[in-house]
C-alpha cells in the first residue's frame, strides 16, 4: 500500500496524518517496526527533518515509540485522547471527585493568600449567585461556578486555576441536569446559600482550616447527590 506524496504545506501535519492513516487502518499493526527515515521520507516526498517532526507528533499521540538503536515501533492503533476529551467522556461523579481535591486545597490557600480585591470579587459573585436564584437552573449553575471560580482565583496558583477551568465545562451540564432531576430548588431557590456565605467569610477571616472544611462539606453533599442519581 503506497503512501503517496503529500502536498507542500503544511508538510508536518500532512505527513503525520498520512502515517496515522497507515497505523489506524491496520497497515502497520502494534509491534511493527516502521520503515527507516530515508524510506519514509522518500515515499512521503518530505525531508527527514519534516518526517522526524511528524513522528514526534505520532509519539505524542501515543501511537509510536522510538527505541534507541532499534527504530520506531507502533505501540497503539488508536491515539490517546487529549485531556478535555477524556473529561467529556468521564462520568460526572468521577470528575467531581477530582474537582473536590482541587477546590478544597484552593479554599485553604485562598484563605492564606487572598487580597482585598479577591474578597470584593467573591462577595460580588455571592451576590450574583443570590440574584440568579430567581432565574433558571442553567443561570443558577453558572452563577455558582462563578463564585467557586472567584475562590479558586484567590489561591493565586495558576495551575489550580487552569485545572478548575478544565473541569467546569465537563461538569456544568451534569450539575444542571442534577438540579432538574432532584428539583431541590423548588423548596429552596437559593440552594446552598448559607454554605457559600460561610466559605466567603472563612476566606475573608484567613481561616484556612475552616475554609477547607466548608468547601469539603459543601462539595461532598453535591457529590453524594450525583452518585445517588448517576
Amino acid at each position: 500500500m503506497p503512501l503517496g506524496s503529500v502536498r507542500p504545506s503544511p508538510l508536518v501535519e500532512q505527513a503525520a496524518a498520512r502515517l496515522r492513516e497507515q497505523i489506524t487502518g491496520g497497515h502497520w499493526p502494534v509491534g511493527t517496526k516502521l520503515p527507516g527515515e530515508t524510506t519514509l521520507a522518500k515515499e512521503l516526498g518530505v525531508g527527514r527533518s519534516t518526517l522526524r517532526e511528524a513522528l514526534r507528533a505520532l509519539s505524542g499521540a501515543g501511537l509510536v515509540r522510538s527505541r534507541q538503536g532499534a527504530g520506531v515501533f507502533v505501540v497503539a492503533t488508536e491515539p490517546v485522547a487529549d485531556w478535555p476529551t477524556r473529561l467529556r467522556r468521564a462520568a460526572v461523579s468521577d470528575v467531581y471527585e477530582v474537582r473536590m481535591l482541587v477546590e478544597v486545597q484552593a479554599a485553604g490557600l485562598a484563605a492564606r493568600r487572598r487580597t482585598d480585591e479577591d474578597i470584593a470579587a467573591m462577595r460580588a459573585a455571592l451576590d450574583g449567585r443570590r440574584a440568579a436564584s430567581e432565574q433558571g437552573d442553567a443561570a443558577f449553575v453558572d452563577a455558582d461556578i462563578a463564585l467557586h471560580a472567584a475562590v479558586v482565583a484567590a489561591a493565586h496558583n495558576p495551575v489550580l486555576t487552569d485545572l478548575f477551568a478544565e473541569f467546569m465545562p465537563a461538569l456544568r451540564q451534569g450539575l444542571i441536569d442534577l438540579l432538574e432531576l432532584i428539583d431541590v430548588r423548588t423548596e429552596e431557590s437559593n440552594h446552598g446559600d448559607a454554605a457559600h456565605a460561610d466559605l466567603v467569610r472563612a476566606v475573608e477571616a484567613r481561616d484556612s482550616e475552616e475554609a477547607a472544611r466548608v468547601a469539603r462539606a459543601e462539595l461532598r453533599e453535591t457529590l453524594r447527590l450525583l452518585q445517588d442519581h448517576g
